[in-house]
């Protein structure tokens, strides 16, 4: 349609407004009508910030982008809302007003009521003031448990579709391939199948929910050389297939994302941003994804400032949008008037552009935005609230009863018991001596993408919004009888030492120490742990490891807890520490996970998700390595770690019996099926979890040692037993081979049924005959692992 040509406003609905038509059929009907400015403005977003007086939304002003102006941009539409609720501090109810009432212009403003799409960030729980901070991914991973990951992304989704968001930036599905790396902790773990089955899960949670899921960051972000963020990656065509996009292909074949972010890296100098074969070849012409491809914060604009493979912004819009990328995220940059002169002066081809803009307004209609019965104001509000919106203050609430059990649920699962003597739980103490940096911090639960930390750090007069008890409150509540002493030792990072003194003192006077060590998580250097602040080795940060080794050298028992975003090395800690609790920045409710984890009401039942290191400086290292990158007599350097993957302990004891195999030998294009009993041979309830790896001893091109490829958590009661019945498809053997295409080679394999990825329990060799076969993203991915009672 031509610029100077009005939509016409008849009695008729338009077709794009028409709910009985096809999506497609309404989608095409409304690039037909739009101008090329108004088909670019659907591809960018603004960033803003909601009004806590509920009028309308405040463009942000960003030290990496110039102002925008809403008033000159609004006429021709608006594609998405950058974190209204994520920018500033907002009280729920009058922040969904404020998006409402923004969104009602938007729509007026355009000639087609377009309103935008609002997206929020929701790493580890609704980034908005007052949302339960739930805990961070990497305990996520430590619960091997999908279901409950769903259950809680579901109610993360609830909640943001509640105030009027509709897309969430989430999960990172990147697979940790060095533990320096800052943002460790918003990844689920160091093995791409559990990332996969976990992450899905998240996604299934989130668009059951009705929230667009995003996929962090494909792909290749967690492979920069040396740990550093936004760095380059050295990874081969090999391990990027095999390691890291395996997560990727399974959210988006069984979770059903909808949206994919790409990574700020380059691999072999080519960026995420601007690389085709992999946003446009692989992931929509080999796995047929066809929601949108929205561009990490800034990545288009890095093609030319950080990546100098753009010359100018018009050269970076049209780069980006040849690759595959569909929106660009968070401002306008590159995506507004730059692309539009590039458009019309014929050096970006206009199909481009309706490329995009139809995989933007396809999800719009499908999320009702385009309905004559859309509604700005969401599902919490209703047309009264308009009257009065100070009486709205505190109606909605994020953070209810509901939502804090499942935090706290998953804060229990979460904790993986390292090491224990036998000096926990313990048994009503008279004395405990409790030290550390983060055992009296109310924030060293919480990642680096909670509110808190993320923004309520630049607002230090606006309250929290939840509740957060300290470490010290928890355990005092937990053991009422006992008297407990507090030094704080040393700060997290500060290198102090003037407090050792004070707490050898009080460790001395006690019947068991509690060390609390960690992480304070921050962004771009000011944490120890979180996006930005990588790290050189994996040793504690500032002077705790010294707080730690003079605690150790006092007769009383030490029980070491972690409260962190990264596995640390602990040195001495490793063999001398009565007991070692690991806990990923468990969320809001962490630290009553924990105290009720000590004295027992809890038994723990998290494995690790990353191994923990023997000594500060043997990374970049997984259990994912190849021979070669196990220990050695060639080299002085051993990489075992102290905690191997899936590794994690219980107060109960398990016992494993019984295996059995159907058969030996299956097809390349078969199954093989196995059977166990897992026994709780202890005196109390507990949780195990069964690990499958396998191992290919004899393969046409190198592989791990050993790999998961399935597990189960069984919750027994003491004396109990189940019979687990497995079945092991063949496509679960396949890996990229040598010409590039993935394959089930015939051959030898032992499967490996274990406690973690250094404890094989049962071990079954069997074989697999006949033909090399090839496989596709279409293979299976699972094994069937069925429970049965035991007679």
């Amino acid at each position: 349609m031509n610029a100077d040509v009005a939509v016409e406003n008849t009695s008729a609905i338009a077709l794009w407004n028409d709910p009985t038509a096809p999506v497609s059929a309404r989608v095409e009907a409304l690039i037909d009508a739009m101008t090329l400015e108004e088909k670019t403005a659907q591809l960018f977003g603004v960033w803003v910030g909601a009004s806590d007086e509920g009028g309308e939304v405040a463009p942000h002003q960003h030290e990496m982008e110039e102002p925008v102006d809403l008033d000159a941009l609004l006429p021709t539409g608006l594609g998405q809302l950058t974190r209204p609720f994520g920018t500033v501090p907002v009280d729920p109810a009058l922040g969904a007003l404020s998006l409402a009432r923004t969104q009602a212009r938007i729509a007026a403003t355009n000639r087609f009521g377009i309103p935008a799409l609002a997206h929020d960030e929701c790493l580890a729980g609704f980034a908005a003031w007052g949302a339960t901070a739930y805990p961070v991914p990497l305990s996520w991973g430590a619960t091997f448990d999908p279901a409950l990951v769903r259950e809680m992304a579901e109610a993360i989704g609830r909640d943001m579709r509640s105030v009027g968001v509709h897309q969430g930036l989430a999960p990172v599905l990147d697979v940790v391939r060095d533990a320096r790396w800052g943002r460790v902790e918003e990844t689920i773990g160091e093995d791409p199948y559990l990332v996969g089955t976990i992450g899905t899960a998240y996604v299934q949670g989130l668009e059951s929910a009705g929230i667009v899921a995003t996929l962090k960051h494909f792909a290749g972000y967690s492979a920069s050389r040396a740990g550093r963020n936004l760095a380059p990656t050295s990874m081969g065509p090999r391990e990027r297939a095999d390691v890291l996009l395996p997560p990727f292909e399974m959210a988006i074949r069984e979770g059903g994302a909808r949206s994919v972010m790409n990574a700020y890296t380059d691999t072999d100098g080519i960026p995420s941003a601007a690389d085709e074969a992999l946003l446009t070849g692989l992931l929509r012409d080999t796995w047929d994804f066809d929601g949108t491809v929205v561009a990490d914060y800034f990545a288009i604009a890095f093609l030319k400032t950080l990546h100098g493979v753009a010359a100018d912004w018009a050269d970076a819009a049209g780069t980006a949008l040849r690759a595959g990328i569909d929106v660009e995220l968070p401002n306008v940059k590159t995506y507004g008037a730059p692309l539009t002169e590039a458009v019309a002066d014929g050096r970006v081809p206009e199909a481009l552009v309706d490329r995009a803009v139809r995989r933007v307004l396809t999800q719009k209609v499908a999320l009702g935005l385009l309905d004559p019965d859309w509604n700005p104001l969401p599902a919490a509000l209703d047309a009264t609230d308009e009257d009065d919106p100070s009486a709205l203050r505190g109606r909605i609430d994020l953070d209810g009863p509901a939502n804090r059990a499942l935090a706290r649920t998953l804060a229990e699962q979460a904790i993986v018991l390292l090491s224990n003597d036998g000096t926990l739980p313990l048994d009503g103490p008279r004395r405990i001596a409790l030290i550390g940096p983060n055992a009296d911090e109310p924030t060293a639960v919480l990642g680096c993408y909670s509110f808190p930390q993320h923004i309520g750090v630049r607002h230090p007069d606006t309250p929290l919004g939840i509740e957060l008890p300290t470490l010290r409150e928890t355990l005092a509540a937990e053991f009422p009888d006992a008297e407990i002493t507090y030094a704080r030792g040393t700060g997290v990072d500060d290198g102090d030492l003037s407090g050792l003194a004070e707490a050898t003192r009080l460790a001395r006077e006690a019947d068991v120490t509690l060390v609390v060590l960690g992480d304070r998580a921050g962004l771009f250097g000011r944490g120890t742990s979180g996006e930005g602040c990588d790290v050189a080795t994996l040793a504690l940060p500032g002077a705790q490891q010294q707080l730690l080794d003079a605690l150790l050298d006092v007769e009383t028992p030490v029980v070491t807890v972690l409260l962190a975003g990264r596995p640390y090395a602990l040195g001495h800690g490793v063999g001398e520490s009565a007991a070692i609790v690991q806990s990923f920045f468990p969320g809001e409710e962490g630290t009553r996970a924990i105290a009720a984890a000590l004295a027992g009401r809890v038994n723990p039942s998290g494995r690790l998700p990353v191994s923990v290191p023997r000594g500060p400086g043997s990374q970049p290292g997984t259990y994912l390595g190849a021979p070669l990158a196990h220990a050695s007599e060639v080299s002085s350097i051993d990489p075992t770690p102290a905690f191997a993957f899936g590794h994690g302990l219980s107060y109960t004891r398990f016992e494993w019996t019984d295996l059995a195999v159907e058969a030996q030998e299956a097809p390349t294009d078969g199954e093989f099926a196995l059977s166990l009993t897992v026994c709780n041979t202890g005196e109390r309830s507990g949780t195990e979890v069964v690990q499958l790896y396998l191992h290919d001893p004899v393969a046409s091109v190198v592989q791990p040692v050993q790999r998961l490829v399935g597990y189960s958590r069984l919750a027994l009661e003491p004396r109990q037993a189940r019979r687990l019945r497995i079945t092991i498809p063949a496509d679960l053997a396949s890996f990229t081979g040598r010409d590039g295409r993935r394959v089930v080679e015939p051959g030898e394999l032992e499967l490996r049924l274990s406690a973690s990825s250094a404890d094989p329990r049962l071990t079954a060799r069997v074989t697999l005959t006949g033909a090399e076969r090839h496989v596709d993203h279409t293979r299976r991915l699972h094994a069937t692992i069925l429970q049965e009672p035991t007679t």
